[in-house]
C-alpha cells in the first residue's frame, strides 16, 4: 500500500501551530463549498390552512379539539 502524504506539508521554515492553523483557515475559506446546501424542508405541521373554522357557539370550544 502507498503511505497517504499529508495535505500540508511545511517544507521550509519553521511554523507555529497557530500559523498552519491561519493557513488552513484561510484555504478553506477560499476553497468554499463544493455544492450548494439545500435549503431546510420547511414543517407543515404549524400550517394554517390545515386547522378547520371553530364556529362561535357556547359550545365551540368542544369542536376546537375534533378533527375534521
Amino acid at each position: 500500500m502507498s503511505e497517504q502524504q499529508p495535505p500540508l506539508r511545511v517544507i521550509s521554515g519553521d511554523a507555529s501551530p497557530e500559523e498552519v492553523a491561519a493557513v488552513l483557515a484561510v484555504l478553506s475559506a477560499a476553497r468554499g463549498s463544493a455544492e450548494p446546501s439545500a435549503p431546510d424542508p420547511r414543517s407543515r405541521w404549524g400550517r394554517p390552512q390545515l386547522r378547520s373554522a371553530v364556529r362561535a357557539s357556547h359550545d365551540g370550544w368542544v369542536g376546537s379539539g375534533r378533527p375534521g
